[in-house]
Parts: C-alpha cells; structure tokens; sequence
C-alpha cells in the first residue's frame, strides 16, 4: 500500500501529485500495490477534484485530523508567524502493515516516480 499525504485539493502542487499517481496507477496496481491520497478535505471535495481532473486514486478525507496526527504528518509549518498543516509525507506500506519507506517534504516532481522505483525494488528483493 501507498499513503500519501498532501494539503489541499485543486491547489497546484498537490493537483500534480494526485495526477503523477494517477497516471502510474496501473503500474501501481500490476505490483498489487493500492494508492490512497489523505488531506483534510471534505469527501465532496475530493469527489469534485477527482471528477475535474479525472482522478482513479484514492482519496481519503481526515476532516478530524485523526490520521494526519496519527502519521505524524500535521505539523507546525514556518512560513510568516507559523500556522499547523499537513506535510506533504508518502508512506510505502509493506504487506505485513511496515513501513517499508518513507518519503518527508520532498518536491512533487518525480515523487510518483521514485515510489514506484522503491516498490519494484522491493518486490525484486522479495
């Protein structure tokens, strides 16, 4: 499994994340492995997202905040006085429930891409 978590929906950075996931889901799924996008967004806001841009992944809705702060991903951000959010974190979940790696702020280019390298590394491994 792949969680990965992110901001705000329709919002640039986190439109081309959804999109890089999307457009790898079938490779994504050929390894047996689910995508699942989590923000705080409402349900309807992730289905009008996934309907505007034609989304397949996952998305999860965690309006109670219950698991951003279970991942440890609601965070103090620096940005003017400082404000709690989401960061952007992808998590690849083994099958036995580990957390086979972890990817913490890093840039939404290319992200869709290491995580499928990191999981066919470990299936190769297995």
């Amino acid at each position: 499994m792949h969680v990965y978590f992110y901001p705000k929906d329709n919002t640039p950075g986190c439109t081309k994340e959804a999109e890089g996931f999307n457009q790898l889901l079938p490779e994504f799924e050929k390894l047996g492995a689910v995508v699942i996008g989590v923000s705080l967004d409402s349900v309807e806001s992730h289905r009008k997202f996934k309907e505007k841009k034609g989304l397949k992944v996952k998305l999860l809705s965690d309006e109670s905040k219950e698991v951003v702060k279970a991942y440890g991903v609601w965070q103090k951000k620096s940005f003017g006085k400082g404000y709690f959010g989401v960061v952007r974190t992808t998590y690849l979940i083994d099958p036995e429930g580990r957390v086979a790696n972890l990817w913490k702020s890093i840039k939404v280019k290319g992200r869709s891409e290491a995580v499928l390298e990191k999981l066919k590394e470990l299936r190769r491994k297995s």
